[in-house]
């Protein structure tokens, strides 16, 4: 697996907000120390994906317990540094499905978030690398602690106000729609 920094250095932003993001993220990870830990207080990467169904009609949208809203599949990179295997890691343990492979080596999308302060941490940033996955035969998916429901979507006639999602999932949503040789 490429290093992260190659990883951004060769990913072409879609979207203007990811031109700043894609800056922001080659800074952290030339100026701060352990940038894939959560020990790093400043904040630290993150590996999620827009999962998509055995044949790419649907994504997969989880209804998270801690922050009480729908998203995608991802998680905390834990001192891992190879993003993209965190990404089917977290795909996995959150949907309960085991056969989930990548479209591509290539970063689908790019994010920077604020995480709000709580009583086990000071409020810190995720730099988020998202690529684009697929269930390999069986889209049938287990909820786990983490989530309050789980929920294919159909990407025809998808209404995003239904979910109250944030800007970040549409854009990776409206991606879709993009001829995907473009973005892999």
């Amino acid at each position: 697996m490429k290093k992260l920094n190659t990883l951004l250095e060769e990913y072409i932003p879609a979207y203007e907000e990811e031109i700043l993001y894609k800056s922001r993220m080659l800074d952290f990870i030339n100026n701060y120390d352990n940038v894939f830990s959560r020990k790093q207080i400043f904040g630290h990467f993150t590996a999620s994906s827009l999962l998509l169904n055995s044949d790419s009609s649907k994504f997969l949208l989880m209804h998270h317990k801690k922050l009480n809203r729908w998203m995608q599949l991802g998680g905390h990179c834990d001192e891992d540094e190879d993003v993209l295997a965190v990404s089917i890691k977290e795909a996995m343990e959150e949907s309960g499905i085991n056969e989930i492979v990548h479209l591509s080596d290539k970063i689908f999308d790019i994010d920077i978030h604020t995480i709000p302060s709580n009583s086990k941490e000071a409020e810190h940033f995720h730099f988020d690398i998202r690529f684009l996955l697929k269930t390999d035969g069986n889209d049938h998916f287990i909820k786990n602690e983490e989530s309050n429901d789980l929920k294919w979507v159909l990407f025809e006639g998808f209404n995003p106000s239904e979910y109250s999602l944030e800007n970040s999932v549409i854009r990776m949503i409206q991606k879709h729609s993009i001829p995907l040789q473009r973005l892999i």
